[in-house]
C-alpha cells in the first residue's frame, strides 16, 4: 500500500503526524535529535546550514542544534527563501543578523554576509518523510533541492525527524537524497 501511495497523500499524513505531537514532545524530541547529532562525526567542518523552524509547523527546534553549532565555534548559514524563483540566498549568522519572518511566516535572515553554496560543508535538512534509502519528502516546493544540487558533491546532507523511514518514498529525477537522518533515537546513515 505505501508504494501507491502519492507525495502529496504522504504530506499529509506526516502534517497529521506532526501536529499530533505535544509542544513537549517537540522538546524533548529536538533536544534528544541535537544530542544525536553529536554523536556523530561531522564536527571537523566549518560551514553549517540549518533551517529556523516555521511557527506552527510542528517542525523540528533547531534552537537546540544551533546552540550545539556555537559553542563548537562553527560558522552557522540561514537562508532567506525567493518564491518566484524557488530559490534561497544564504548568509552568515552573526550577533548583528535580524530575524524576520516573511510573508508565508518562515523566519529568515535579512541581512549578513553572503555565503556561496560551494561553502558549505554540512546542511541540516527540512522534511516531513524520509525512507530506508535517504529520500525526502519535503513541502513540495524543490526549495532543498534546488539548493542541494548547487552543493559540492561531497556536502553531508542530514535530515532532521521526529519519525523512522518509511518503506520507500515516490521519488522524481531532481530529488537530492540524505546522506543521513538524525531522530530523536537514532542516526540513520544512507
Amino acid at each position: 500500500m505505501t508504494l501507491q501511495m502519492t507525495k502529496s497523500q504522504w504530506r499529509i499524513k506526516y502534517r497529521e503526524l506532526r501536529e499530533s505531537l505535544s509542544a513537549k514532545a517537540i522538546e524533548e524530541q529536538s533536544i534528544a535529535i541535537a544530542n544525536n547529532a553529536l554523536k556523530m562525526d561531522i564536527w571537523e567542518h566549518e560551514n553549517y546550514h540549518i533551517f529556523l523552524p516555521i511557527p506552527g509547523k510542528a517542525e523540528v527546534d533547531t534552537e537546540f542544534l544551533m546552540s550545539v553549532l556555537s559553542g563548537k565555534d562553527k560558522n552557522i548559514i540561514l537562508s532567506q527563501s525567493d518564491f518566484k524563483t524557488c530559490s534561497m540566498t544564504h548568509y552568515l549568522l552573526t550577533d548583528g543578523t535580524r530575524i524576520k519572518p516573511n510573508a508565508w511566516g518562515i523566519p529568515e535572515p535579512q541581512n549578513g554576509l553572503q555565503i556561496n553554496e560551494g561553502q558549505i560543508d554540512v546542511v541540516f535538512v527540512p522534511l516531513l518523510a524520509y525512507d530506508i534509502w535517504g529520500n525526502r519528502l519535503g513541502y513540495g516546493k524543490g526549495f532543498y533541492d534546488r539548493f542541494l544540487h548547487k552543493c559540492r558533491k561531497d556536502v553531508l546532507r542530514i535530515g532532521l525527524s521526529f519519525f523512522e523511514p518509511e518503506g520507500a518514498l515516490p521519488v522524481n529525477n531532481d530529488d537530492m537524497g540524505l546522506t543521513h537522518c538524525i531522530t530523536g533515537a537514532k542516526i540513520h546513515s544512507f
